[in-house]
């Protein structure tokens, strides 16, 4: 695949939020990015047109929150959509993504944490993103938030507890609910972070909520496919990146 000579804009906005495996994956498809840290102070850019895509990246926020790097961020993705310049969303990054496309972000019926499995909705297009995709398919998650669809939108995964997981719009532009990014590391540095919203959770008896034992356990098995998961989203997304400079 050819060097883009545009990077990829990240958007990070937590530690917790780290892109993760989203670095090595862009890094193997020679597609070069720039990295804009808000947890460190960085400042976001007013304009998308120096960049070929548009990653945002999770967070404990809400997409609701009345902040204005979030409404800089809103206005980067209604650019981005304006100028076909591809934009990807995980987790908060879904969320703000979906806000701005107009639609609608709400507290979910249940909180989801940990390894939780996903279902195909349009199993074609499925493949298509995500590669080959048998049930049940476990990913990360961590939110307790959710996202309506926007208008063009086509669902592409979900789950029992929160419907909404996954879908592409004008077929380039893709949101994810769950965590594909996360590496070992990031795995423990959120249940060490967060751990006791597991054991709240746990002692109200929502279903959807891993031990973190069971978290740490699961990793060796469920990490790997993630990745090669993840690994097909941004091959196929990369395909739509706009590589040249705007004249």
């Amino acid at each position: 695949m050819a060097t883009s000579s545009k990077p990829v804009l990240i958007i990070q906005h937590t530690a917790v939020g780290h892109p993760g495996a989203v670095l090595s994956i862009l890094d193997e498809l020679n597609v070069t990015w720039d990295l804009v840290a808000l947890n460190q102070g960085d400042t976001l850019p007013t304009a998308i047109t120096p960049y070929s895509g548009l990653i945002l990246m999770g967070g404990r926020m809400s997409a609701n929150d009345d902040l204005e790097w979030i409404r800089t961020e809103m206005d980067l993705v209604q650019q981005a959509r304006a100028q076909d310049i591809p934009i990807a969303g995980h987790c908060l990054g879904s969320q703000i993504m979906s806000k701005a496309l107009g639609a609608q972000i709400k507290k979910n019926a249940y909180k989801e944490i940990g390894w939780q499995p996903i279902n195909a909705v349009a199993l074609d297009k499925v493949q298509d993103w995500f590669g080959a995709f048998a049930e049940p398919c476990f990913v990360f998650q961590w939110h307790g938030d959710t996202f309506s669809l926007p208008e063009g939108a086509e669902l592409l995964l979900s789950s029992e507890a929160c419907v909404n997981q996954a879908y592409v719009i004008d077929d380039k532009h893709i949101a994810m609910q769950f965590h594909l990014e996360m590496t070992p590391l990031l795995i423990t540095v959120s249940v060490e972070s967060n751990g006791n919203e597991l054991e709240k959770e746990q002692a109200a008896g929502n279903k959807y909520v891993s031990t973190k034992q069971a978290i740490v356990n699961d990793t060796p098995r469920y990490l790997p496919p993630m990745h090669a998961m993840l690994r097909c989203v941004y091959t196929r997304w990369v395909k739509n990146l706009k590589l040249s400079p705007q004249k």
